[in-house]
Protein backbone atom coordinates (compact mmCIF):
# COMPACT_ATOMS: atom_id res chain seq x y z
CA UNK A 1 0.00 0.00 0.00
CA UNK A 2 0.98 3.13 -0.70
CA UNK A 3 1.72 5.96 2.05
CA UNK A 4 -1.64 7.90 1.22
CA UNK A 5 -3.43 4.50 1.65
CA UNK A 6 -1.94 4.28 4.86
CA UNK A 7 -3.15 7.63 6.33
CA UNK A 8 -6.74 6.72 4.17
CA UNK A 9 -6.49 3.62 6.56
CA UNK A 10 -5.88 4.71 10.06
CA UNK A 11 -7.91 7.81 9.30
CA UNK A 12 -10.73 5.43 8.74
CA UNK A 13 -10.15 3.95 11.79
CA UNK A 14 -10.80 6.85 14.00
CA UNK A 15 -13.62 8.00 11.73
CA UNK A 16 -15.85 4.89 12.40
CA UNK A 17 -15.25 5.70 16.56
CA UNK A 18 -15.51 1.77 17.34
CA UNK A 19 -17.60 0.97 14.25
CA UNK A 20 -17.16 -3.06 14.84
CA UNK A 21 -17.09 -3.75 11.18
CA UNK A 22 -14.19 -1.38 10.38
CA UNK A 23 -12.14 -2.72 13.59
CA UNK A 24 -12.38 -5.98 12.14
CA UNK A 25 -11.65 -4.43 8.44
CA UNK A 26 -8.60 -2.55 9.32
CA UNK A 27 -7.04 -4.47 12.46
CA UNK A 28 -5.06 -7.21 12.65
CA UNK A 29 -6.40 -10.02 14.79
CA UNK A 30 -2.61 -10.62 16.21
CA UNK A 31 -2.27 -6.90 16.44
CA UNK A 32 0.20 -5.42 19.12
CA UNK A 33 -1.32 -2.75 21.36
CA UNK A 34 1.50 -0.64 23.03
CA UNK A 35 -0.10 1.80 25.51
CA UNK A 36 2.42 3.96 27.39
CA UNK A 37 3.11 3.49 31.07
CA UNK A 38 1.83 5.90 33.22
CA UNK A 39 -1.95 5.80 31.16
CA UNK A 40 -4.74 4.25 32.50
CA UNK A 41 -4.74 0.38 31.27
CA UNK A 42 -0.63 1.57 30.18
CA UNK A 43 0.90 -2.13 28.77
CA UNK A 44 1.84 -3.64 25.83
CA UNK A 45 -1.44 -6.14 24.55
CA UNK A 46 -1.11 -9.42 21.88
CA UNK A 47 -4.34 -9.88 19.91
CA UNK A 48 -7.57 -7.77 19.15
CA UNK A 49 -9.46 -10.15 21.38
CA UNK A 50 -6.96 -8.78 24.36
CA UNK A 51 -6.66 -5.68 23.44
CA UNK A 52 -10.84 -5.53 23.64
CA UNK A 53 -10.91 -7.67 27.02
CA UNK A 54 -8.02 -6.35 28.91
CA UNK A 55 -7.71 -2.84 27.71
CA UNK A 56 -11.00 -1.34 26.60
CA UNK A 57 -13.05 -3.27 28.64
CA UNK A 58 -11.57 -1.41 31.92
CA UNK A 59 -10.77 1.43 30.66
CA UNK A 60 -14.69 1.28 29.60
CA UNK A 61 -15.84 0.87 33.43
CA UNK A 62 -14.47 4.00 34.18
CA UNK A 63 -15.84 6.27 31.40
CA UNK A 64 -18.97 7.42 29.95
CA UNK A 65 -17.56 8.10 26.54
CA UNK A 66 -13.83 8.26 25.34
CA UNK A 67 -13.25 8.27 21.76
CA UNK A 68 -9.79 8.86 19.99
CA UNK A 69 -9.86 12.04 17.58
CA UNK A 70 -7.45 12.09 14.46
CA UNK A 71 -6.13 15.73 13.61
CA UNK A 72 -2.93 15.38 11.75
CA UNK A 73 -1.85 12.15 10.05
CA UNK A 74 1.76 11.61 8.63
CA UNK A 75 3.36 8.61 7.07
CA UNK A 76 6.58 6.90 6.32
CA UNK A 77 7.89 4.95 3.77
CA UNK A 78 8.37 1.99 6.02
CA UNK A 79 4.50 1.39 6.75
CA UNK A 80 4.51 3.88 9.44
CA UNK A 81 1.46 6.51 10.00
CA UNK A 82 1.84 8.83 12.88
CA UNK A 83 -1.64 9.86 13.91
CA UNK A 84 -1.84 13.30 16.35
CA UNK A 85 -4.99 13.96 18.01
CA UNK A 86 -6.36 13.74 21.22
CA UNK A 87 -8.72 11.72 23.67
CA UNK A 88 -12.41 12.85 24.72
CA UNK A 89 -13.13 11.53 27.53
CA UNK A 90 -15.95 11.82 30.30
CA UNK A 91 -15.73 9.74 33.28
CA UNK A 92 -18.52 7.81 35.30
CA UNK A 93 -18.17 10.78 37.68
CA UNK A 94 -18.95 13.30 35.20
CA UNK A 95 -15.68 14.96 34.82
CA UNK A 96 -14.37 15.85 31.27
CA UNK A 97 -11.04 16.74 29.38
CA UNK A 98 -9.60 16.51 26.49
CA UNK A 99 -6.16 14.35 26.46
CA UNK A 100 -3.23 14.53 23.50
CA UNK A 101 -1.75 11.49 21.76
CA UNK A 102 0.66 10.20 19.49
CA UNK A 103 -0.39 7.22 17.97
CA UNK A 104 2.54 5.52 15.56
CA UNK A 105 0.61 2.54 12.92
CA UNK A 106 2.61 -0.39 11.66
CA UNK A 107 0.36 -1.33 8.34
CA UNK A 108 0.98 -4.74 6.92
CA UNK A 109 -0.81 -6.29 4.15
CA UNK A 110 -3.46 -3.64 4.00
CA UNK A 111 -4.06 -4.13 8.29
CA UNK A 112 -2.94 -2.62 11.20
CA UNK A 113 -0.87 -4.58 13.32
CA UNK A 114 0.78 -2.11 15.71
CA UNK A 115 0.32 0.47 17.93
CA UNK A 116 2.44 2.74 19.59
CA UNK A 117 0.28 5.31 21.91
CA UNK A 118 2.03 8.20 23.75
CA UNK A 119 -0.42 10.40 25.99
CA UNK A 120 -0.40 13.07 28.15
CA UNK A 121 -0.72 10.97 30.97
CA UNK A 122 -0.71 13.24 33.57
CA UNK A 123 -3.98 14.96 32.23
CA UNK A 124 -5.78 11.13 32.09
CA UNK A 125 -4.54 10.61 36.02
CA UNK A 126 -5.96 13.96 37.00
CA UNK A 127 -9.25 13.46 35.13
CA UNK A 128 -9.38 10.24 36.65
CA UNK A 129 -8.23 10.28 40.14
CA UNK A 130 -8.61 14.04 40.44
Amino acid sequence: MSASDNIALVRRLYEAKGDPAVLQEALDPELVWDVTPGFPGGGVYQGLENVGRDFFGPLYERFESFNAVGEEYFADDDSHVFALGHYEGVTKKGNSADIRFIHIWTVRDGKLVKLQQAADSLVADRLLNG
